[in-house]
């Protein structure tokens, strides 16, 4: 049962700074934002979070294994 995503963030400034260019060579795109790169380089703990939604939350609290059991929009639910 999947209840969440967990993530890190980069906090090194010269790997998020190659990052950027990276994808903006890939892409044809933004430059990045080297105002966050310096910033980074003044100094980021290590940060990390986690994504817990509500309907993941109701499936652990009432027990069930599907997920359609607790989604409310009855348009996805199946018919009886």
């Amino acid at each position: 049962m999947e209840l969440g995503n967990a993530f890190t963030e980069i906090n090194d400034p010269e790997e998020q700074g190659e990052r950027f260019a990276q994808q903006a060579a890939d892409t044809s795109g933004q430059q990045g934002d080297p105002d966050y790169v310096e910033a980074l380089s003044y100094g980021m703990p290590p940060t990390g979070g986690l994504g817990l939604g509500i309907d993941r939350l109701a499936m652990v609290l009432t027990g069930r294994e599907n997920i359609r059991d607790v989604i409310l929009f009855p348009q996805l639910r199946e018919r009886p």
